[in-house]
């Protein structure tokens, strides 16, 4: 029966699956998201050596889902509204006599909408087994925003002639990771994890600014093209964890590798209409995570976690500045810290509350506030508060509210000749998300 039951829900995760393909995705740790499911999320994404949902373990370390208490498929839809604004600043004369004729300033509201991002997450094991498995489907990464085109808001003016920057600005980049994973309870209390990782990427940025620019036309203004026709990237990695129950107080550690991407394809043309094709390669940094949590109070779990994420090493975001033929040579994202702490406590027999705060360094520096006009990625606070409540034994639905505050990051206008004096960018970003889950409970009692 309990065969059965793991059977019908991977089928039942196949179907869903499908639904995680287009979903973009609003990030926290930089571009990669730092919680995966309704509970994981109010916790801050603390779980790393806090075992309480099957979401929160294949995300951040699969070896605690040898401690889960049930066999458990969890389901989640995080619905996440962006708030991004840019402006930008040009003084009179900067591109020489009356270009501008006058002082060019400007700021523009990003036009997103809602945004929905599935989570899908199941953990069970054989009767007497030490070995748990697990399969994850989730959001691992991305960004997004649409700034509308403007006549007073110097960087989203129409290219030269008829203006000084770019035009609209739009991007797309989303990461889904299908993660298997095999936990195995080495001895009582001590567990480690594997976990091969497969990434479908797909990216979309118009103008293309990792493509050398062209003056086809020769009107001796270079222009990037468009990059919004591209196929997906396939990638990989792995991921190893360990979980350690010392009684009140519980240890975790993990490692993601790298995920090594295909090269992004996108299919352009010059500024004739000329067809063109543009590589680019955008890699996910590995990350290391270490936590502990505490059982001690009647009720309550405390749960602390550490996450360095290197993206300084990672080709495509930790690439910076512009190569010789005028393209962008990467984002320029340096290697952070991450904290995440969270807490669960039960009211009554049926119902929990958890909270949590995050805490990160912001990987943009503010040079490459250009760079990264199109990837705002520089909020660093974060907190949540949810709820789980008992609808059966089988049955728990979950509900968790997040709000992550509003960061700025501000540097000057930097082309392929330069940084220009006296300009400046300045982006700002903050995110409301909305996470409702169930998790439903199969097989015998496991602890």
């Amino acid at each position: 029966m309990k065969n059965c039951r793991s059977a019908v829900a991977v089928k039942l995760f196949a179907g869903l699956f499908l639904a995680v393909l287009s979903a973009p995705a609003q990030a926290q740790f930089g571009p990669v998201m730092s919680a995966a499911g309704g509970t994981n999320r109010s916790m801050g994404g603390a779980s790393t050596a806090a075992p309480i949902s099957a979401a929160g373990a294949l995300y951040w370390n699969p070896a605690t889902m040898s401690a889960l208490e049930h066999d458990q498929m969890e389901l989640g839809a995080e619905l996440i509204l962006p708030q991004a604004r840019m402006s930008s600043f040009v003084p009179a004369n900067t591109f020489g006599p009356g270009v501008p004729p006058i002082d060019l300033q400007g700021q523009t509201e990003a036009e997103d909408s809602v945004f929905a991002i599935p989570t899908l997450a199941l953990a069970f094991g054989a009767d007497d087994s030490s070995i748990t498995y697990g399969l994850g489907v989730h959001a691992l990464a991305g960004f997004g925003l649409n700034y509308p085109g403007s006549t007073t808001n110097p960087l989203l003016t129409p290219p030269p002639p008829v203006g000084l920057g770019f035009g609209p600005i739009q991007s797309e980049y989303q990461v889904v990771q299908i993660a298997p994973a095999i936990a195995w309870e080495v001895s009582e209390g001590w567990s480690v994890s594997f976990s091969p990782m497969l990434n479908i990427g797909k990216a979309q940025l118009d103008p293309l600014a990792v493509a050398a620019p062209d003056d086809a036309n020769g009107d001796t203004f270079f222009t990037y093209p468009n990059g919004t026709h591209s196929r997906s990237a396939w990638g990989g990695g792995f991921g190893l964890g360990t979980y350690y129950d010392a009684g009140l107080w519980r240890f975790g550690a993990s490692y993601k590798s790298p995920q090594w991407f295909e090269t992004y394809t996108f299919h352009t043309a010059n500024e004739l209409g000329v067809p063109r094709t543009v590589d680019y390669r955008l890699n996910i940094p590995q990350i290391v995570s270490i936590g502990t949590s505490y059982v001690g109070f009647e009720g309550i779990t405390l749960a602390a976690d550490v996450r360095y994420l290197d993206y300084a090493n990672t080709e495509g975001f930790g690439d910076s500045g512009f190569n010789p033929d005028g393209s962008l040579s990467g984002l320029g994202l340096k290697s952070i810290f991450a904290v995440a702490l969270g807490a669960q406590f039960q009211i009554t027999d049926r119902l929990t509350t958890q909270v949590g705060y995050t805490w990160s360094e912001n990987p943009v520096s503010s040079r490459e506030t250009m760079a990264n006009i199109a990837s705002p990625l520089v909020i660093q606070n974060m907190v949540s508060t949810g709820l789980s409540y008992q609808a059966t034994d089988a049955l728990t639905l979950t509900l968790a509210y997040t709000h992550a505050f509003e960061n700025s990051q501000r540097g000057p206008i930097t082309l392929p000749v330069g940084a220009i004096p006296g300009t400046y960018i300045k982006s700002s970003a903050s995110v409301d998300m909305i996470t409702l889950g169930a998790v439903v409970k199969f097989g015998p009692h496991r602890r």
